[in-house]
């Protein structure tokens, strides 16, 4: 299965947990392959303002390609960029399976209902247990309902 992780990914704390979760997924089914939209770069670098034009296509391309959409939710407000994502999936029909760790309360299930029933399937886990291989097993239980 193809899979597109939206997440944030701005801190080094962010992209080392992302890589972390995406081979834990990879690790638990080897038919899996998770896109990492943090490695895209264009003109040799990650985060230059001038390619941000090719870096957009190009996640909107990743996305159209998925079969399926994991987003990570956590935050006392979804990313912005995460939100677009979800958002972006579900109008193209791809199954999205929302992740949410944080334990602070909101309006529906920690965070704005738009997201939250965006998602196929949410994966709530809001304790300090941070058991990432975990997580890619109950997350990848949820996919396999999509297959």
């Amino acid at each position: 299965m193809r899979l597109y992780l939206s997440a944030p990914l701005f801190s080094q704390v962010q992209r080392t947990w992302n890589r972390s979760f995406a081979q834990a997924l990879e690790s638990l089914d080897p038919g899996t392959t998770v896109c990492l939209p943090q490695d895209f770069r264009a003109g040799g670098r990650y985060n230059d303002p001038k390619h941000y034009p090719v870096i957009f296509r190009r996640c909107l391309q990743s996305l159209a390609d998925a079969e399926a959409v994991v987003a990570i939710l956590d935050g006392s407000d979804v990313d912005s960029g995460v939100a677009f994502e979800v958002g972006r999936a579900y109008a193209l029909g791809k199954p999205v399976v929302g992740i949410r760790t944080d334990y602070r309360p909101g309006a529906d299930q920690g965070m704005n209902l738009m997201v939250s029933r965006a998602c196929r399937y949410l994966v709530r886990e809001p304790a300090f247990q941070e058991d990432v291989k975990l997580l890619a097993r109950d997350t990848l239980r949820r996919l396999r309902r999509i297959r």
